[in-house]
């Protein structure tokens, strides 16, 4: 069965101290190489070996998922926002689910019951979320470009 990649979501590490991603969780092994990206936007600037390190760490992570105990400590004290501009149930849930599966602290940002529906930028709002200094932040939005903006 071959690999499909998808670029609709971008995930922000954030934060001034943080290491590109947390170690654990971008690598297998002490000689193993690390993921040198902060920022995983789409699969543009990645090279073969960054994909293919990408998508076996996600196979392993399918087994986790397999096993009765689910739950692991990876992300144990980091708090992941999820921030879903446009309605997609299934992959907010997923992301929603794999951070608590990984042991993160997970939030939902509704999009709906924002201030961006009384008229707040999206620049304001990537303001605020980041004065929570959240660890990670997930991104789904429409407009293209739009988490380049967040990213930088």
């Amino acid at each position: 069965m071959g690999r499909r990649v998808c670029s609709a979501l971008s995930v922000v590490v954030t934060g001034e101290d943080h290491a590109p991603y947390s170690p654990g969780l971008m690598h297998r092994g002490a000689a193993e190489a690390p993921f040198r990206h902060r920022h995983l936007l789409g699969i543009e600037g990645l090279s073969p070996d960054d994909i293919n390190h990408v998508l076996d760490l996600a196979d392993g992570y399918v087994e986790l998922n397999r096993q009765a105990e689910k739950k692991h400590s990876l992300l144990r004290g980091r708090t992941i926002i999820n921030c879903f501009f446009e309605s997609s149930t299934r992959t907010r849930t997923s992301f929603e689910v794999a951070g608590k599966r990984l042991g993160g602290d997970v939030i939902n940002m509704s999009v709906p019951a924002s201030s961006m529906v009384k008229g707040e930028t999206l620049i304001d709002t990537a303001m605020t979320l980041n004065a929570m200094h959240p660890d990670v932040l997930v991104v789904r939005h429409p407009e293209s470009g739009a988490v380049q903006v967040r990213a930088r």
